[in-house]
This record gives structure tokens, sequence and C-alpha cells, in this order.
């Protein structure tokens, strides 16, 4: 779960929505629609970036729990198709890490930024990133992992 009952895990998600592009360089051709639908994804271990100070050791591992399988469970309404593995991952597989960038203090206009990697079979890299403010992930509440990948998963070919 994203979103904790606990005040200061609670503030720590509170951001909104801004309109900043996610960016992507198309490093290969399986940087595509038809390759992507069809591909097999490990989700590597979340990162959490920034201040480390405003997070309990019970709300990052609820957090970085949460990362793992909203960003899986985006992916994978994107792309029905594709296929989430575990463990040990093939070559082919497309290795994902869900990063989130905590702001340096906990005020109403922090932003919070969030960024999927994708480490394509051929060497390459793709990050899609976008940047939250606090009272949209606020209103989304226990949600608020999932809102936050399902956003950057529209930005999927």
């Amino acid at each position: 779960m994203f979103l904790c009952r606990t005040p200061a895990l609670t503030v720590t998600v509170l951001l909104g929505l801004t309109t900043a592009p996610a960016w992507a360089a198309a490093p290969s051709t399986a940087w595509n629609a038809d390759q992507l639908s069809r591909a097999r994804y490990l989700i590597l271990d979340p990162r959490i970036e920034g201040n480390p100070k405003l997070l309990s050791g019970e709300q990052w591992t609820g957090i970085v729990s949460a990362m793992r399988r909203d960003s899986a469970g985006a992916i994978k309404r994107r792309y029905p198709r594709a296929i989430i593995v575990t463990g040990e991952a093939a070559p082919e597989t497309i290795r994902v890490t869900p990063v989130l960038v905590a702001p340096n203090a906990l005020v109403p206009w922090a932003k919070l930024n969030a960024r999927l990697d994708f480490d394509l079979p051929d060497g390459g890299r793709v990050s899609l990133n976008e940047t939250f403010g606090l009272l949209t992930l606020w209103q989304q509440q226990a949600q608020a992992a999932n809102y936050v990948y399902n956003e950057l998963a529209k930005r999927l070919p």
C-alpha cells in the first residue's frame, strides 16, 4: 500500500500532478508498442531517492512494496499480453526499476518525482518521468501508487 495512515507518510505522498513531460530516448527498435506489448518484464528493487529522513523503516517498506506491485500492475494493464516475471530473468527480459524522488522537506508546495527506468535487452535504457504535487496524491488515498504508475504507463508507446 502506497499510502499509510501514519501522518508522516501521508504528508510524504500527498503530492499533486504537474505537467512535466516524460522523457524517453528510443535507444533501439525494441521500444515500440508491438515489442513492448508482448515482452517479458522483471521489476527490479524499487529505489527511493531524495531525503531519507522523511520516512520511518516501516513506511519505507510499505512504499517500496507498493512501488513494485503497482508498477507491475500498470505495465500489465497497459499491455495485457505482457508477462511479469520474478526471480532470474532471461536475457530478452526488460528490466524495470521504479524510482521515487522524495522532496527535501514536507511542505505543501513540495514535489515528488516518479520514474520508471526500462533497461532493454540490447543494453539501451529508456526512462519515463513525471512530477506530482501533494494534493493530487492525497486525493488518491490508498490508490496513490496505482495512480502514479498508471500515469507513467500512459506514456509508453
